[in-house]
C-alpha cells in the first residue's frame, strides 16, 4: 500500500466528493455538500487542507483522509477519514501520515481513540466537552494550551449562500455529483 497526495484539481474534488459521501452516507442532509463545497471553494485555494490516498498495487484507492491545517501552520487535524474496499486500509493510511505530518485527532469515544492509537497517534490530551485530542509524534505541541484551532468552514454562511443563490446551490450539487461520478479508479 502506497500513500498519494491528491493534488490535481479533478481527481481531488472526485476524491473529496467520496469522503464527504462515505463520511456523512445518505442520510446526512447538505452536510456532504456543505464540506465539499467549504473545502474546494475556501480550504483547497488557500492550501489549507491536503487529500491523500492508499492506493494498491495497482493504484486503486483503498483509503482517502482529509488533513486540515491549524491556525498557526504547524499542525494538521484529520477531519475526515474512511476505507473504501479494505477493511483495514484506513488505518494503514493513518498510520503513514502519522510517520510524516503533524497530526491531531478529535475523537468522541473510546473506539475512536483505540483505533487512532493503533495507528500510530501516542500522546492524548482531554479536550474541551469531552473530547480526546491525540497527536501524533512529528506534532509540535507538549500540551493542549499549545494547540491552535483547526482551520474550519462557516457552514452557515454556506447553507445562507445555498438558501439565498439557488443557482449556486445548483452549481455546488452538480460539482458534488461530478466529483462523484468521476472518482477515479486508479490514482
Amino acid at each position: 500500500m502506497k500513500v498519494v497526495h491528491v493534488n490535481a484539481e479533478a481527481q481531488r474534488n472526485a476524491c473529496l466528493a467520496r469522503l464527504c459521501a462515505e463520511v456523512y452516507g445518505q442520510q446526512a442532509g447538505l452536510t456532504p455538500l456543505v464540506v465539499f463545497t467549504g473545502t474546494c471553494s475556501v480550504l483547497f485555494p488557500q492550501e489549507a487542507a491536503r487529500l491523500f490516498a492508499a492506493v494498491d498495487g495497482q493504484g486503486k484507492p483503498q483509503a482517502l483522509a482529509l488533513l486540515v491545517l491549524d491556525e498557526e501552520g504547524e499542525g494538521m487535524t484529520v477531519t475526515h477519514a474512511c476505507a473504501l474496499d479494505q477493511a483495514n486500509a484506513q488505518q494503514r493510511l493513518i498510520s503513514e501520515l502519522t510517520l510524516k505530518a503533524p497530526l491531531r485527532v478529535d475523537v468522541d469515544t473510546a473506539e475512536q481513540e483505540a483505533f487512532y492509537q493503533q495507528s500510530g497517534i501516542k500522546r492524548w490530551f482531554g479536550g474541551a466537552d469531552g473530547k480526546r485530542i491525540g497527536l501524533g509524534a512529528r506534532h509540535p505541541a507538549k500540551s493542549v494550551s499549545e494547540l491552535a484551532p483547526t482551520l474550519g468552514l462557516d457552514e452557515a454562511l454556506i447553507l445562507r449562500r445555498f438558501k439565498h443563490d439557488p443557482k449556486a446551490f445548483e452549481e455546488a450539487k452538480q460539482a458534488f455529483l461530478q466529483g462523484l461520478n468521476d472518482f477515479p479508479q486508479t490514482l
